[in-house]
């Protein structure tokens, strides 16, 4: 288990992590999300022990991470997965991590052959293609058999059968009762992955929660129609208190009201259905309605809010 508790990290006069308190907890895959400059990076590292914070804990397992007598046993990481000598093989590589943390020898085939690289672990990591080193960046990270993961975008540079079996292996480990948190900005895949989801902005937590509840909670249900009396239909269902924009030729896209009085609007007034699908919104979309407030670089002019 990971317990952060009033994290806080300044560089001079910037804060990029304020006052933080989540935990990440034993069976669960959580997702640590936030746009772009939102201090997780800066967070995971004070986890990990590489970064002092200026104030506030972060435990794994009870004890800071620097206090733990063999780091790999307790947690495993991958923040960099460029994070190799380039001319060491990935077999030497984790061999020389195992000695550092008295693993055994016998571990290293077995991480080799769980990440798909056991035919290539003598080649020198400089030649692999960056989906190879997100492999060995997580073998390393398995390497000790630890009860707590921290994986920071674990899916760049994989390819589909990559990300089908990485996020097989993130179930996997929290099924065993390990403690996977998981950074990534593929919403997509945190959607499929992720049993608990920690957001936040500019720094600070703005949402510790379930991932049902969040879509629930920061989503909206919207109502697919199409009509060849669209025009028509969209200011009958404003009148009826909707919110209404067009899509397509004869579609709209209908929040406020539900599905049933859509129907029976479009019933009373003789207007033809061809659809009528209520949806509710993704994780994409729920993230982004939340954290809108909380972007520090704005893309569409590609300036600092």
């Amino acid at each position: 288990m990971i317990e952060v508790r009033g994290l806080t990290k300044r560089y001079g006069e910037v804060l990029a992590v304020d006052e933080l308190s989540f935990t990440v907890r034993a069976g669960e895959v959580t997702g640590f999300l936030g746009p772009n400059g939102a201090g997780k990076s800066t967070t995971m590292r004070m986890i990990l022990g590489l970064d002092a914070p200026t104030s506030g804990t972060a435990t794994v397992g009870g004890l800071p991470a620097r206090a733990q007598p063999a780091p790999l046993r307790a947690v495993g990481a991958l923040l960099d997965a460029g994070a190799v000598l380039p001319g060491r093989s990935a077999h030497h590589h984790l061999l020389a991590l195992a000695a550092g943390n008295g693993i055994p020898r016998g571990r290293v085939a077995a991480v080799l052959e769980e990440v798909g690289l056991t035919r290539v672990a003598r080649r020198a990591a400089g030649t692999y293609s960056l989906g190879m080193k997100q492999r060995l960046g997580i073998a390393a990270a398995l390497l000790g058999d630890p009860p707590v993961l921290v994986l920071d975008e674990p899916l760049n540079g994989l390819d589909p059968e990559g990300i089908v079996w990485i996020r097989g292996l993130m179930r996997r480990m929290a099924a065993e009762g390990r403690a996977v948190m998981v950074s990534s900005h593929l919403m997509s895949e945190v959607e499929l992955t992720v049993d608990h989801l920690v957001v936040i902005g500019r720094g600070r937590l703005i949402a510790d929660t379930g991932m049902a509840e969040f879509v629930a909670a920061h989503s909206r249900r919207e109502v697919a129609v199409r009509s060849p009396q669209a025009a028509g239909l969209g200011p009958l269902l404003t009148a009826a208190g909707a919110r209404v924009r067009p899509s397509g030729a004869d579609g709209l896209t209908v929040t406020g009201i539900g599905a049933a009085e859509i129907g029976a609007v479009a019933a009373a007034n003789g207007v033809e259905l061809h659809e009528l699908t209520p949806r509710q919104t993704s994780l994409e979309e729920a993230f982004m309605e939340l954290t809108q407030h909380s972007v520090e670089y704005a893309a569409e002019r590609g300036e600092t809010r």
